[in-house]
């Protein structure tokens, strides 16, 4: 994983060591003496900065002045801080200002090269897996480099949203969708080994099997679809919801603007999961074939009826969740 790496410090030698190290891992190193040609940097490398590494403690501009005024105009990249042991609480407040992380002076060459890379794949992706995931990628971290991949995909979409919140404050409906809805949810989708892609509106997108391969996960896309509606049924949230998964082969990495990127799939697999969402009724998941080639023959599911996509794609044969079916 090549990462375009941004060293803000007044002192040369600490710019030409961290050079040093940090080429040595392939990356790309762009240096600055001060915030203010650090922010001229930025701005000429936008499309590719991924990490900027900036000292606390600079004349003039300091480091935490500086990480504020290269946030305004490029938010998405790791920010760390370079402190000395004796300014390191006193840099707290750096978290503040969006520090993902302190690297302390003096530093171990192999100390530097994994935090580095421990702080970016936190920022893009520990909001989204579990820890155990979490750690592979850092022993791994070209999983997040765009790939083929054989995923599925589940889509959740609360039903009759429109109307439920037409009749609800703002204010009640966040606290509705925070509190029982994205965070059960997300929670529920982490059990199952799986990793939120986005909410969209008030759909939640999940993958299975992604960022890291691993088998079995149609039947844990379904087992937790299952536990998703138990979850809504149990919690008398006054809403609910419908569920599509798909599963096949499809595009995996980091996608997005020079301002914004993020981890998602890409493909028909996706496409075909949303429209599996859109035909399931609250209470129901539907599946496609595909999906339910991977599962325990214990989870019951019976045939539904066959969608065409579009005019060029193979028509989706797909079936729906049978709920007294054994699990």
């Amino acid at each position: 994983m090549k990462l375009c790496i941004l060293i803000i410090d007044d002192e040369d030698g600490i710019r030409r060591s961290l050079t040093r190290i940090l080429k040595e891992e392939g990356h790309i190193i762009h240096t600055a003496p001060n915030g203010e040609e650090a922010l001229n940097i930025v701005q000429k490398n936008l499309s590719i900065l991924d990490v900027v590494i900036c000292d606390l403690i600079m004349p003039g501009m300091d480091g935490i002045k500086t990480i504020e005024e290269i946030n305004k105009i490029h938010y998405d990249s790791t920010k760390i801080i370079l402190t000395g042991y004796g300014t390191l609480e006193s840099s707290i407040k750096a978290i503040e200002a969006g520090i993902d992380g302190f690297i302390t002076k003096p530093f171990e060459n192999k100390e530097l090269k994994w935090k580095v890379k421990e702080y970016y794949l936190k920022r893009k992706m520990r909001q989204f897996i579990t820890p155990d995931i979490f750690q592979k990628l850092l022993l791994e971290p070209a999983y997040l480099e765009p790939r083929l991949s054989l995923i599925t995909i589940l889509f959740s979409d609360i039903r009759g949203f429109t109307k439920l919140s037409s009749l609800m404050s703002p204010d009640k409906l966040a606290f509705i969708l925070n509190t029982h809805y994205f965070q059960p949810m997300s929670s529920i989708v982490k059990k199952h080994k799986g990793m939120i892609d986005k909410y969209i509106g008030d759909s939640v997108m999940a993958l299975f099997g992604a960022p890291l391969s691993n088998g079995g996960h149609e039947e844990n896309a379904v087992r937790c679809a299952i536990e998703m509606l138990e979850y809504i049924k149990a919690s008398n949230a006054g809403f609910d919801i419908g569920i599509g998964i798909s599963t096949g082969h499809v595009v995996t990495g980091l996608f997005g603007s020079e301002s914004k990127k993020e981890y998602t799939a890409i493909g028909m697999p996706v496409n075909v999961a949303a429209r599996l969402q859109k035909i399931a009724m609250g209470g129901e998941i539907v599946i496609s074939e595909e999906t339910k080639k991977g599962i325990n023959e214990k989870v019951l599911f019976e045939k539904a009826g066959i969608l065409e996509i579009t005019k060029q794609s193979t028509p989706v044969v797909y079936y729906k969740w049978l709920r007294d079916g054994k699990v």
